[in-house]
């Protein structure tokens, strides 16, 4: 039992698994932070500061009547809400997330980018042979259609 659960963990998929998890984990930092704290200041700028967090609608007010000014006052009176700028937020952060990820995976491919496939060779040299007029190779001693014997073209 023991040696096949060793069998189970050696596995490379099973390695690789776990390293691209633990580099997920790193990089969901590092782009979280490439959101909130790079992208989101000047698309907040661009948008009159706006601050999605305090958009909500309040459903039923709590123990202190409404309006709120804030979520978190209306958090704080037990105000019943539907908190939509969360959610805006979070679908900005998830798009914004996105696209950052998608131009590191591009800027990471276009350095890895395969090698130009070599030419094809060039074609032989051709010629027609003499008795059946059919096209036959340069290099040729005797025609395929006909069987007739030709002299060889040396270049």
């Amino acid at each position: 039992m023991l040696q096949d659960f060793k069998q189970f963990i050696m596995r490379g998929n099973v390695v690789d698994l776990a390293v691209g998890v633990i580099i997920g984990g790193a990089f969901g930092g590092i782009s979280k932070s490439l959101v909130d704290d790079i992208l989101m200041p000047p698309l907040g700028l661009v948008l009159g500061k706006v601050d999605f967090t305090n958009l909500f609608v309040t459903i039923k007010d709590g123990t202190q009547a409404g309006p709120y000014a804030t979520l978190e006052l209306a958090k704080t009176a037990g105000a019943v809400t539907v908190r939509y700028g969360l959610f805006l937020n979070t679908v900005v952060v998830f798009l914004l997330t996105s696209f950052a990820i998608f131009m590191v995976v591009k800027a990471v491919n276009r350095m890895h980018a395969p090698p130009a496939p070599p030419p094809p060779p060039p074609a032989p040299p051709m010629r027609d042979c003499p008795k059946c007029v059919t096209s036959i190779s340069a290099k040729a001693t005797r025609c395929p259609s006909c069987t007739s014997d030709v002299e060889a073209v040396t270049a």
